[in-house]
């Protein structure tokens, strides 16, 4: 279980800056402000690897928050993509957490696969995150 640090403000050369976006790539607050000045995310972009940052859309074009189930699909396409990059180590942040206004109970679930797979342990979730998937045992 990797932890995501609580403020991410560099990167190492394999990491990469998982962030909350919009269909639209505008990316002026919160995580995808920081993803977009310090990490590469792209104007006009809002999903996927931007320089060293991936956006996982939260919001649709107009900025209307999406339903979990459409953030799921971004995740799945996430995870598949970390999958596939095991050289590199993914920095999650707490997506759909600030701004989309969910809590960590609503997106952490969709996280859950990567406990069951052993190819993903190139992803780092908060701290928020894993008390949901995977509770201590009292």
């Amino acid at each position: 279980m990797k932890t995501t640090p609580p403020y991410i403000t560099s990167l190492e050369p394999n990491q990469v800056f998982v962030f909350g976006s919009n269909l639209a790539g505008r990316h002026g607050r919160g995580a995808a402000l920081m993803a977009y000045r310090m990490f590469g995310a792209l104007h006009g972009q809002g999903e996927g690897l931007m320089g060293r940052s991936y956006g996982i859309a939260t919001k649709d074009r107009w900025l209307n928050v999406l339903p979990v189930a459409a953030i799921k699909i971004g995740v799945d396409q996430f995870i598949e993509f970390a999958g596939e990059h095991p050289e590199l180590e993914f920095l999650v942040t707490e997506i759909g957490c600030g701004l989309a206004g969910y809590k960590p109970e609503d997106i952490a679930p969709l996280f859950a696969p990567i406990v069951r797979d052993s190819r993903l342990k190139n992803i780092a979730l908060p701290t928020s995150f894993w008390r949901v998937i995977s509770p201590p045992i009292p």
